[in-house]
């Protein structure tokens, strides 16, 4: 098949408008004098660089501007955000100050062309995307807006080429508790100020690798630095908070799919030529491309990787995130899980999974059991040539772990039983915490499936963790399948506010601590223990969570050992990161880790997340 997706609304770009008012953002700025308004201009005398200014914010916002002159580059003729972009053929000679500007027309298609040289008038306003307390910078632009066409088939600036030697290694200024906002701008020192000196204007990659595959939204990620950060299959490398990846730049198409369907592009692809189109801001991702020229695409050949079979004497334990996995699921996910479980990871011992859902799914009702979702699962694990696995998980309390709405979702175990037994202890339940018990200098569980101290206040609103007592060969191994809080809430990379904030982390950090001290538990019985950590927990193996959860050489995370750029499993926003871990206490010897890239990197995904296994000699 030709890789190009189908239609969505004219291929639009996601946007979430509006709000039309100078915020109290900005208003307070220009009242404590931070941002200075022209005085001596005169209404004719503005121009596109007077309003943009060498700040964040507009020197003119919230005030009227009239007749500002431009000509039209691009044209957006679809959803709730239209409008057009106007470019000022004559630039001052301030690098910081952009030349262009987005003229907001609602849900009006305005009645332009490309290559029209108008005049127009209307108020600045800073539009922040997802509401001014998202944390995300503003767009200038002018509403309320009126225009002249003065005459047509002009043609269009050129567009600034983003290439390594216009990207400051340096990604963003550190600012004070109001922000970056009101710092005079620094395009050859810092990333993101580079990239809002150029808001509005026409700006172009060549021949852009792909890090971000395209997303159901017709957009994907590129990046300007085609040799730097990069991972062993191609993506972008996040390793640590100071490394964010400066070279990313979103794409997303204002040509009408008729003309040019929107590529589907897979990490390790590149668009060959020139991108080229007015550089934008949204709050799913920061700048963006709106391309007006698309590269052609060239299929890097990215294939998805298989992990080889566990010998006999190998324990195989595998970490998958499903991603809100129910009966209402449609069968071709169900079948595309199997085929991973059963061909890519091998037919692992043991699965931890994640996002498991109730018997309905989003249906906000009292249905709690996931009996259905994990029949239909091994089912069809089996049909794919698999073995049959049996399965353990405990129900949670109605609507008290978080995830989607009526989907309860909740971490649960596959498993093998002609391989490993399930040491079956009754006692565990929603609310009932699981206790380490000493049987003769030997550790075993009050409660197997058991949920570990559900009632902390770190798991509120959070899946729970779920431990299991398994045996491989007559040894027992404790499993621990883990899904930690969501990172919703904190302030983006390319947030207003540096270094961003990252709220989320306290929560995981506690619920880090709290699986560290049951895994401590454990080997206070028995230093030499075989405990496997799983899951989804959501963080960097560079984060405070993996610090407490490691803290003490109780665990052990495995993917530090993995050579440095294949350390990802999960891609966003073009950034290739960890958020799956699986660690083991220092009773296990010898361990070899892998993580198996079969969705993070492709536009066709059965799941956000790559899975993972560990086979441990036992």
């Amino acid at each position: 098949m030709p890789r190009t997706s189908m239609p969505r609304a004219a291929s639009a770009p996601r946007t979430a408008r509006r709000s039309v008012a100078c915020t109290a953002v900005v208003a307070a700025a220009l009242a404590a004098g931070l941002l200075a308004v022209p005085q001596s201009a005169s209404a004719t005398e503005i121009r596109v660089h007077d309003i943009q200014g060498s700040t964040r914010i507009s020197p003119l916002a919230g005030k009227a501007v009239t007749d500002v002159p431009g000509t039209v580059t691009a044209v957006r003729a679809f959803g709730s955000a239209r409008g057009f972009w106007v470019q000022d053929p004559k630039p001052d000679r301030d690098p910081a100050t952009s030349e262009a500007i987005f003229v907001f027309t609602g849900s009006s298609t305005p009645k332009v062309a490309v290559g029209d040289l108008v005049e127009v008038s209307g108020t600045v306003t800073e539009f922040y995307p997802g509401g001014a307390d998202a944390g995300l910078q503003s767009v200038t632009e002018i509403t309320r807006a009126t225009w002249s066409v003065r005459s047509s088939g002009h043609p269009l600036p050129a567009a600034f080429t983003l290439n390594p030697s216009a990207i400051p290694h340096r990604y963003a200024p550190t600012g004070s508790a109001v922000g970056i906002e009101t710092l005079p701008l620094r395009p050859r020192s810092f990333a993101l100020d580079r990239y809002e000196s150029l808001e509005g204007m026409r700006v172009a990659v060549k021949d852009a690798p792909v890090i971000g595959a395209t997303s159901t939204h017709n957009e994907l990620w590129v990046t300007a630095e085609p040799h730097r950060g990069r991972t062993a299959r191609g993506g972008a490398l996040y390793d640590s908070y100071r490394h964010q990846g400066p070279g990313r730049v979103k794409v997303a198409s204002l040509i009408p799919y008729a003309e040019r369907p929107f590529p589907v592009a897979n990490v390790n692809d590149k668009l060959t030529g020139v991108t080229a189109g007015p550089l934008d801001y949204d709050q799913f991702g920061g700048y963006e491309i709106q391309a007006t020229q698309l590269g052609e695409l060239a299929d890097g050949g990215l294939e998805r990787e298989r992990t080889r079979h566990q010998r006999a004497d190998e324990l195989a334990i595998a970490t998958y995130n499903v991603e809100n996995l129910s009966p209402k699921t449609t069968q071709a996910k169900f079948d595309r899980l199997a085929e991973a479980l059963v061909h890519n990871l091998a037919t692992p011992d043991i699965v931890a999974l994640e996002e498991v859902q109730d018997d309905n799914g989003p249906t906000n009702d009292s249905v709690v059991s996931a009996n259905a979702t994990l029949r239909k699962l091994t089912e069809t694990i089996t049909a794919a040539g698999g073995p049959t696995y049996e399965w353990r998980q405990i129900d949670p309390a109605d609507d008290q772990d978080g995830g989607q709405p009526g989907g309860n979702i909740r971490n649960a175990f596959l498993f093998n039983p002609k391989r490993v037994s399930f040491t079956d202890t009754v006692g565990g339940d929603a609310a009932t915490p699981v206790r380490v018990l000493d049987h003769g200098g030997k550790p075993a569980l009050s409660a197997s499936p058991g949920r570990i101290d559900p009632a902390n206040e770190a798991w509120q609103d959070s899946r729970k963790p779920l431990v299991g007592q398994f045996a491989f060969r007559g040894r027992p191994v404790f499993v621990v399948a883990n899904h930690f809080n969501s990172k919703g809430g904190d302030q983006g990379l390319d947030s207003r506010f540096q270094p961003p904030k990252r709220s989320s982390e306290v929560q995981r950090t506690q619920q880090a601590k709290v699986v560290n001290a049951f895994v401590r538990d454990v080997l206070n019985v028995e230093p030499k223990a075989s405990v496997v950590v799983a899951g989804d927990i959501n963080d960097f193996q560079f984060s405070p969570a993996l610090d407490a959860l490691t803290r003490g050489g109780v665990l052990t995370d495995l993917v530090n050992r993995l050579p440095k750029k294949e350390r990802y499993g999960y891609v966003y926003n073009g950034n290739s990161q960890v958020l799956d871990h699986i660690l083991t206490s220092r009773g296990i010897r010898k361990a070899e880790y892998d993580i198996v890239h079969t969705n993070a990197e492709f536009a066709d995904q059965a799941s956000d997340h790559d899975p993972q296994v560990v086979r441990i000699r036992h």
